[in-house]
């Protein structure tokens, strides 16, 4: 047996999920918290870096990708690594 439809309570949740909504899309420029001391200053650096610097990742965080795909078949080039199993 199915409960009956409850409009009101469809109506608070879905207000409920709009607020939440809402609150998650607000921005602000980011900033030290209060009454806290600033970051130390790394060493063999000349000053201190900034918000977008230390935000940004590097090359090796987020290494290029290639999507291109393989025309032909290449042979591969021998490797002095790719020993077989011992025994």
């Amino acid at each position: 047996m199915m409960r009956p439809h409850r409009p009101i309570m469809t109506a608070l949740l879905g207000s409920a999920l709009l607020a939440a909504l809402a609150a998650c899309g607000a921005k602000a420029d980011l900033k030290p918290p209060a009454n806290q001391p600033a970051p130390s200053i790394p060493v063999g650096a000349s000053r201190a870096p900034t918000t977008e610097e230390l935000t940004t990742p590097d090359a090796q965080a987020r290494p290029a990708r290639s999507d291109e795909l393989l025309k032909r078949s290449e042979k591969r080039e021998p490797d002095d690594f790719d020993l077989p199993p011992p025994g």
